[in-house]
């Protein structure tokens, strides 16, 4: 597992951050599918006859989902979507609980046969949370390991009990799944329990229900593994030993060394006895915990083995990993057979009767014949190994070319992914992203819009960004990135509200063309346009005019905050979302962001429910969308000189440095000399065609800032008038539309001001 920093992950940001940051990620595919590789599995049987059983599947792209299995078909019911990062395990605990870890640092609790509400969110880590482990017969306990080296044993009926309001180690999710107060349970709540199969909870005054710490480890933990009675677990990880602790007490019995690399999966017997470990090393190895030794080891990989699953009777054992196979090993007679071989690293595995459900670094999960039941009618097949006790037998039997044909060629199922996006470039105009997906294909987004502008297929990545590629200069008020399989776009303020554009530019009907738009401004507008109508509905048409809305702030903490933001407010309250920002609702975007307290949460735009508010959404965020108030931006003004070509004959008198924004157009400057020419001379110095006659000087200039309102007075619009004047910079022409910015990004390229020159066009 790569340290990447986290899409919405604000807590564990290297880059620091006063206010809080709103991303939204998109999606333009089936919202049934993953989007990126599939790192744990988690299978439900069903209790009666006629029911159907379950698999639920957690991913890269931050969410799990529930899948209805036949014998040959499975259908997405539920998307579980809060966490903010990667899916990393999950497990069932239980008659329906799901619990989830994810790379945002926390667990998260779900009624599995529910339609995806968080129910609880658990926050005791400090890094990535990779692993989890459950008892099979006691549903109470779940054990969680990460990255930061810590191990921590939860009492879930505890730490999903009702809360008083102290404490931060676990949050109360709303029914809207968005995480809530932070409150933490009552002390007398908390049960202090036998040495049975429950653990003893501790407490802690000031923050209610904490779980046990089982210290110990120095490095990142990436495997875990109960015993079914919860009495017995062990660990292991980048310290390559494998490590048994009583999760009752949370202290450490045993030390087993012989990996010689990461371990990366474990897997107990149900008595706790037996104990199996995989590891980048390439190797298997069998534990006896009662005699505290390695009593087997298997050399079945050529590279690193990440995933385990054993037959009921601990007989046989099923290994994935890097190397693309999956091989099932006899662990009495050490045969082994290569059953398939897929074109992914196998990452976690479930074993389902006769058959093996495989999760893989693609965003498909496939089901193989595992003959579960009886695995030796493999073996009768024919065409075992017997798998070596050093690493590099398999790597040997491998370069002497005697390559294994896998007993299987297709899988019986498959629950497709849809194609992840790998790279991006952001456009010049700063409203499309170019990307490209795994299976190769090129597409245009428009982000303000949330949709694909154009597919292109399977194109050249580079050869299309060079044709896209346009002479605009655009202030970049985001960021992107693709961890999570889609595009995240990232706002941060004030940064995100550095960039405008005229109403003309963007094609927005009957608004004047000289309209300045923040791009921002409005973009935010149209992902919060549903949940804008649903607050109008809860609590009348107020709810976006003042900012009594924002409940939860006392006034004086509110006045505070106004003070620091500048008094950028509209005449009328424009809630009107213009085309070029409308978000599909067919597939919404999701927004991952956080507010006052609570922590980051995840969730489609069409699903916020008009409740959630400062406790919820960042201050500038709602400032912004419901007061049309802007956080104080840098410069957007652009300074310039304007001077006369040399030699020539025309001359108007400039009055030192001009200012006008960066966004103007050069038409406007043409306009603007023209305007000093024509109202500043008599009628008697303008020729027939529209020119001026040589050596006549402009008048007096009045005033030194273009503004946008400076060339309305009487004139015709730029397109209609016969220009006799063009604008050069750096000796080159200037073509009307360029804006100041551009023209100082690609022709002027100086950190001083911008000079520009003009002069009467040749040859009229």
């Amino acid at each position: 597992m790569h340290r990447v920093g986290s899409a919405g992950n604000t807590n564990n940001s290297s880059r620091p951050r006063k206010e809080k940051r709103l991303t939204y990620v998109l999606n333009d595919a089936d919202d049934t599918k993953h989007c990126a590789g599939v790192n744990c599995l988690a299978l439900l049987r069903s209790s009666g006859t006629d029911g159907s059983d379950y698999l639920f599947t957690g991913s890269r792209d931050g969410t799990l989902k529930r899948w209805a299995l036949t014998d040959d078909a499975a259908s997405c019911s539920t998307t579980f979507e809060s966490h903010v990062d990667w899916v990393n395990d999950a497990v069932l605990v239980g008659d329906n609980t799901l619990v989830s870890c994810s790379s945002d640092t926390t667990l998260k609790t779900w009624n599995s046969l529910s339609d995806g509400a968080c129910t609880r969110t658990l926050r005791q880590h400090s890094d990535y949370v990779t692993c989890l482990a459950a008892a099979e017969k006691n549903s109470n306990i779940v054990a969680s390991g990460g990255l930061g080296g810590e191990v921590f044993i939860w009492d879930l009926e505890a730490a999903l009990a009702p809360q008083s309001k102290s404490g931060d180690a676990m949050e109360d999710d709303c029914s809207n799944g968005i995480n809530g107060s932070g409150n933490s349970l009552p002390i007398s709540s908390l049960r202090s329990i036998s040495s049975s199969n429950s653990i003893s909870a501790h407490t802690n005054q000031s923050h209610g229900y904490v779980p046990i710490a089982a210290k110990g480890h120095k490095e990142s933990v990436y495997a875990l593994a109960m015993n079914d009675s919860g009495t017995l677990l062990v660990s292991g990880g980048t310290e390559k030993v494998v490590r048994v602790w009583d999760p009752r007490s949370g202290s450490k019995t045993m030390k087993l060394r012989g990996h010689t690399d990461n371990i990366r999966a474990l897997i107990l017997d149900s008595t706790g006895r037996l104990c199996l470990s995989g590891s980048s090393d390439s190797m298997i190895r069998l534990w006896d915990l009662g005699q505290q030794r390695c009593v087997h080891s298997y050399a079945v990989h050529t590279d690193s083995v990440w995933a385990l699953a054993s037959t009921p009777a601990f007989s046989h054992v099923y290994s994935g990993g890097r190397d693309l196979s999956l091989y099932l090993t006899d662990l009495a007679t050490r045969e082994s057979f290569l059953l398939c071989t897929g074109e992914h690293p196998i990452l976690q595995m479930a074993l389902h009767d006769d058959s093996i459900w495989a999760a893989t670094s693609d965003s498909s999960v496939h089901r193989w014949p595992a003959e579960g039941r009886n695995p030796q009618k493999v073996f009768q097949r024919g065409g075992s190994f017997l798998a070596g006790n050093l690493s590099f037998s398999r790597a040997r039997v491998s370069l002497e070319g005697s390559a294994l044909v896998p007993v299987f060629k297709e899988p019986t199922l498959t629950i497709p992914g849809t194609p992840g996006i790998v790279q991006h470039e952001i456009l010049n105009n700063r409203r499309h992203v170019l990307t490209k997906d795994t299976a190769g294909s090129v597409k245009l987004w428009e982000i303000t819009k949330g949709i694909v502008v154009a597919d292109y297929g399977k194109a050249s990545f580079e050869e299309k960004k060079e044709e896209l590629f346009e002479m605009v200069s655009i202030p970049a008020w985001f960021t992107v990135d693709t961890r999570l399989g889609s595009l995240s776009i990232h706002l941060d303020t004030p940064q995100c509200f550095s960039a405008e554009m005229y109403s003309a530019d963007l094609n927005i009907a009957g608004k004047p063309e000289d309209d300045k738009v923040n791009l921002a401004r409005e973009t935010l507008k149209g992902l919060l346009a549903h949940w804008l109508a649903k607050r109008k509905q809860r609590f009348g048409s107020q709810a976006s005019a003042n900012g009594d809305l924002l409940s939860g702030k006392d006034v004086s903490h509110r006045s505070l905050t106004h003070s620091r933001i500048e008094a950028d407010i509209i005449a009328e309250n424009d809630s009107m979302v213009y085309p070029p920002f409308e978000f599909s609702t067919v597939y919404p975007p999701s927004i991952i962001t956080e507010g006052s307290h609570g922590g980051p949460w995840r969730k489609k735009i069409t699903d916020l429910e008009g409740t959630e508010d400062d406790k919820d959404f960042p201050f500038w965020c709602l400032d912004c969308v419901l007061n049309n108030r802007l956080p104080p931006r840098e410069n957007t003004k652009c300074s310039f000189y304007l001077h006369p070509c040399e030699g020539s004959t025309v001359q108007i008198l400039t009055q030192g440095k001009l200012s006008a924004p960066r966004i103007l157009r050069i038409h406007k400057v043409i306009t603007y000399v023209l305007e000093k020419m024509v109202l500043d001379k008599p009628l008697d110095s303008v020729n027939p065609d529209g020119t001026f006659a040589p050596g006549l000087a402009g008048g007096q200039l009045q005033h030194s800032v273009i503004g946008d309102g400076t060339f309305r007075s009487g004139l015709k619009p730029w397109q209609k008038l016969k220009p006799s004047i063009e604008i050069l910079c750096n000796n080159q022409v200037l073509a009307p539309d360029m804006s100041l910015a551009t023209v100082r990004a690609y022709i002027w390229k100086k950190a001083d001001d911008l000079v520009l020159n003009y002069r009467l066009v040749q040859g009229r």
